[in-house]
């Protein structure tokens, strides 16, 4: 065969699987070691895992630690795309790492593909036609929160979130729907461990629930305190703070806690009922909320690379925006500002054997998107 029948050959090849001829190399800067490593963990397993069913040799990723700090962030995305050559990012967890990543990366043409955090910046004003946000805006977990609480005749509400920009989205959310009164309202620290002065402080305020956003180590932590001063006020969260990768650790202190998500393993769905089984087999747990918006995040990468180039700018960001692949949430769809419009579930916290899990309980929002939308000017 020559070398003219050979490479006709190849780009015949290609056109029949959906495959570049280039392929797409994928950077990805997730938190891989310290606090909140078990959140970039689930994220790289989830995108991983659908990578290899996909069946795909034409996307190569690259996976990088940003030991959740911005400057080693921002290092990073620079070595990407300066001397790897990737054509899309992805990966970050938090979003004060994501404002320091995402507008620069954008700015340069690369497409960023967002597994989970959501910047009320991004989804409004900042918004830009190569970010596209697969988990959700910021705000839109609390939103649901707000609306739950409404409906438990909750009236006297004492919130806290970290203070840094998803902590203060996530307070905004909440407010955006809550109708009732406000016991209290906290800033803490990013990090913090000891929360006696804040559940002090709840003792003190005559609140009748807890309304609180603290991912990963911060909410294990603020938990078992909170169980162990003895409060009984109901408490109110959204999934980060009671997602899979977390309750083992909080144990029996989160035992019918109610929180909100966009996703649980028991939604019944096809796209997901494989998803949960896969993922357990291939990793032995269960999987979290963050592995569920990696595997989406991958899936609808894939759906874009099966049909355009990702070369050709315009036809791979209209592919992205298709959002044609099944998600684990069942419907999905990105609004006007490349952000989620999508159902949001109240579940609670059970006990299955020995594994602390949630069960959904009611749908809170139906097809809910975002409130800054009307600031996207794409």
């Amino acid at each position: 065969m020559t070398i003219r029948q050979l490479f006709l050959s190849a780009c015949m090849a290609a056109m029949a699987t959906g495959a570049t001829a280039e392929g797409v190399k994928v950077g990805m800067i997730t938190t891989l070691s310290g606090g909140g490593a078990g959140l970039g963990i689930d994220v790289r397993d989830g995108f991983m895992l659908a990578v290899e069913q996909s069946g795909r040799d034409d996307i190569e990723v690259v996976i990088e630690d940003d030991q959740r700090k911005p400057d080693v962030a921002v290092q990073l995305a620079d070595k990407m795309i300066q001397s790897e050559k990737v054509d899309v990012l992805t990966g970050i967890i938090w979003s004060n790492l994501a404002m320091a990543v995402i507008p620069g990366a954008v700015a340069q043409g690369k497409f960023y593909l967002s597994p989970n955090a959501g910047p009320s910046v991004l989804a409004g004003k900042g918004c830009n036609p190569n970010y596209f946000n697969v988990a959700w805006q910021n705000d839109n977990l609390h939103e649901a929160a707000g609306a739950y609480a409404n409906s438990a005749r909750l009236t006297n509400s004492f919130i806290l979130a970290p203070n840094y920009p998803a902590g203060q989205d996530a307070l905004t959310g909440y407010k955006r729907f809550y109708e009732g009164e406000l016991a209290g309202e906290l800033y803490t620290k990013l990090g913090q461990t000891d929360y006696a002065s804040e559940i002090a402080q709840i003792r003190a305020a005559g609140a009748d629930s807890v309304f609180f956003f603290l991912p990963g180590g911060m909410g294990i932590s603020f938990m078992k305190q909170y169980a162990e001063s003895g409060l009984d006020l109901p408490v109110v969260g959204p999934a980060f703070s009671f997602d899979q990768g977390i309750l083992q650790a909080v144990g029996d202190a989160a035992l019918g806690v109610r929180n909100t998500s966009q996703w649980s393993k028991d939604l019944d769905n096809p796209a997901n009922t494989a998803f949960v089984e896969s993922f357990q087999a291939k990793y032995d747990r269960l999987p979290s909320l963050y592995a569920s918006q990696g595997f989406d995040t991958a899936n609808l990468l894939i759906s874009a690379v099966e049909a355009a180039d990702v070369g050709d700018q315009d036809a791979f960001r209209a592919a992205l925006k298709a959002a044609d692949f099944a998600s684990t949430r069942g419907d999905f769809e990105f609004g006007p500002n490349n952000h989620p419009i999508q159902d949001f579930y109240v579940r609670e916290v059970i006990q299955e054997g020995d594994v602390f899990t949630n069960k959904v309980e009611s749908l809170v929002l139906e097809s809910h998107g975002d409130a800054y939308a009307a600031e996207c000017k794409m």
